[in-house]
């Protein structure tokens, strides 16, 4: 049975954890920043529309890179199973990072944006704010189960 090169690998955990790490970072700090701006300013420069636009283009470029992890995933979870070296819970976070990460990039961010196109009014809406409740609630699964998929990775490597 193949193994997967070493190099490869580390270069995939580093590819996880980046992801992971700036996720978090956006979610945790970008986000409260940006949403509290006068609280940094002094006085509020912006409006949450702005705001909420800033943030937005923040959440299209980490999109990319969420692309790029997902593509990964697919490829080497997929090189792995195949390879019959598999584990549920691997498998599992594995499916989970591919639905959620493909979820949040082509469906709920083109939906975002749209609403942003439609202007400050249409942000407003009830529909917006589901959408983006939404939005959030599959990042955060996003993130959790890249999480554990980096952990059980790590710790599968680590019995070995």
């Amino acid at each position: 049975m193949p193994k997967i090169d070493y190099r490869i690998t580390i270069l995939y955990f580093i590819l996880l954890g980046s992801t992971l790490g700036a996720g978090l970072y956006a979610g945790i700090v970008v986000a409260p920043v940006i949403f509290h701006s006068a609280t940094y300013l002094g006085e509020p420069l912006l409006n949450r529309f702005q705001e909420g636009l800033l943030m937005t283009e923040n959440f299209v470029r980490l999109g990319y890179l969420v692309d790029i992890t997902v593509l990964a995933v697919a490829l080497y979870e997929g090189f792995r199973y195949k390879n019959y070296d598999r584990d549920t819970i691997t498998s599992i976070s594995a499916f989970l990072v591919i639905v959620s990460g493909l979820l949040y990039v082509h469906y709920y961010m083109p939906q975002i944006l749209d609403f942003q196109k439609e202007g400050e009014s249409v942000t407003a809406s009830e529909l917006f704010k589901n959408t983006h409740f939404a939005a959030e609630l599959d990042f955060k699964l996003f993130t959790a189960a890249l999480f554990i998929l980096l952990v059980r990775n790590l710790y599968r490597l680590l019995r070995r």
